[in-house]
């Protein structure tokens, strides 16, 4: 998933068309045929059972692009009721009704709301989809676990790592279950990778894997203060987080250029690509984390996450080492933002829309996986607003199991305690940029050893009247 900047459209993503009806009562019919098959396949007979089941009431915190997105793939692949839409911003709200009102069966609008609390305190509900910025995350989380909800919670799962610490926590005392929005796990031609490539053993052994972005994503600029206005709640947008003066709509890809709000690109991108190599090869917890980068280029404008950073994520066989540049050309063209994992016979290369095992010896052939669309299964996709359409299959699959996991009560694919440790990774990056120096995380106490003043840095300060949930 892509959450920061407007990123260059696929060749194969077709346009929005607003004049086109989102959804019809053929296209419903169709609809409910094409989510049987899909989960039927995806989950055996028991994905049937789930889209036969009574329909769940399910309720979605932050209503932009990828929230609503998020509530699109749950709401096309079983039975819910949207009953509740939270977002500090009133036109944010209003688009996603109009839409709700088309994608669920009982066509009725969904409650609305500026406060998450408020929501959850009046609105019963057996799911929840938080989609908010990444300041939100912890809090909004804990209270909708605490309601007695499930959650699906886009990453990166929080700003420091001692919120991800409480939100594990939570989930685990409150036995709910938490699916992380990582849903490369679920993309169709990922997993064929992992099986035929990696659990293949076609790598031989493995001595090193690289992680990249070099989207053009950071943006930056030096708009003017201005009023904020009517429509907007900007207390309750900023909520815990440092109240920085109004310079224009901050949630259409504008916070994610400020630290105050996230961790710019590793804390964005690199949570992907981590998580991915980690669930590839089995890793956990890195050993070592160092870090170098910051404003290299891009020094005009307000941004201040860095525009250049390399991470090294230590682990006992080999090394991981994340780059990212929101500048300049990408060394390989078809893999701007990716892994490549290197064997001793051969790489696999593996990205969000394509995947190539390439082996050393040369009369031995490459191995190429597509990326799975499936636009004319679910044919509302193709005049969606902004839908990355090589994402949609993986989301699909992602709520699947996560209905699966619900249905259960089991562990998800991706689980809160993997969606914290990668997150957590990517975050310790930005710790040791900041100190330069490197980082071990001790998960078990909580704290960076013999390191007081890295250790500080693993819990932000809160506005109040927020208060921090660690602890």
């Amino acid at each position: 998933m892509h959450t920061q900047g407007k990123l260059p459209t696929p060749m194969n993503t077709l346009p929005s068309s607003p004049s086109v009806p989102l959804f019809n009562i053929n296209r419903r019919r169709f609809l409910q045929t094409a989510s049987g098959t899909l989960a039927a396949s995806t989950l055996g007979s028991f994905g049937a059972d789930i889209v036969n089941q009574k329909p769940r009431r399910a309720g979605l915190i932050g209503a932009g692009w990828y929230g609503k997105s998020d509530l699109w793939r749950l709401a096309q692949v079983a039975p819910i009721e949207i009953v509740a839409l939270c977002d500090p911003d009133k036109h944010m709200l209003a688009g996603a009704v109009e839409i709700a009102k088309q994608r669920q069966k009982s066509g009725k609008a969904p409650a609305t709301y500026s406060d998450h609390q408020k929501m959850l305190k009046e609105q019963q509900m057996d799911i929840v989809l938080i989609g908010s910025p990444d300041h939100w995350h912890a809090l909004q989380a804990i209270d909708a676990i605490k309601a007695g909800a499930d959650v699906y919670l886009q990453k990166p799962i929080s700003v420091d790592v001692l919120e991800g610490e409480a939100i594990l926590a939570a989930a685990r005392k409150q036995d709910r279950v938490v699916q992380i929005g990582t849903q490369r796990k679920s993309t169709p031609h990922l997993i064929d990778a992992k099986k035929q490539i990696v659990e293949a053993g076609l790598l031989g052994k493995i001595g090193h894997v690289d992680l990249c972005c070099y989207y053009h994503m950071r943006a930056n600029g030096n708009p003017p203060v201005e009023p904020v206005p009517d429509s907007l709640d900007y207390e309750m947008w900023t909520g815990p987080a440092p109240l920085r003066p109004y310079d224009g709509s901050p949630h259409k890809r504008w916070w994610r250029t400020f630290m105050e709000y996230g961790n710019g690109i590793v804390g964005d991108m690199c949570v992907h690509m981590l998580d991915t190599a980690r669930w590839m090869l089995g890793l956990g917890w890195p050993q070592r984390i160092t870090s170098h980068g910051g404003i290299y280029v891009q020094k005009e404008g307000k941004s201040n996450i860095s525009d250049t950073q390399t991470a090294i994520f230590e682990y006992p066989e080999f090394d991981c080492v994340w780059q990212h540049r929101t500048w300049g050309d990408p060394p390989d063209a078809d893999y701007p933002w990716a892994l490549f994992i290197y064997g001793e016979k051969g790489v696999l290369k593996a990205s969000t829309m394509r995947a190539d095992f390439i082996p050393h010896d040369k009369n031995e052939k490459t191995i190429h996986f597509d990326c799975l669309f499936e636009k004319e299964q679910f044919p509302e996709d193709n005049t969606e607003a902004d839908i990355e359409l090589n994402a949609a299959p993986a989301t699909r699959r992602h709520m699947l199991d996560f209905l699966a996991a619900i249905e259960k009560r089991s562990k998800p694919i991706a689980d809160i305690e993997q969606g914290h440790i990668s997150t957590a990774t990517c975050i310790l990056a930005n710790v040791a940029m900041k100190l330069g120096r490197p980082v071990t995380y001790d998960p078990a106490k909580k704290e960076i050893p013999n390191d007081a003043e890295a250790s500080k840095l693993l819990r932000r300060a809160y506005r109040g009247p927020w208060q921090h949930p660690f602890g």
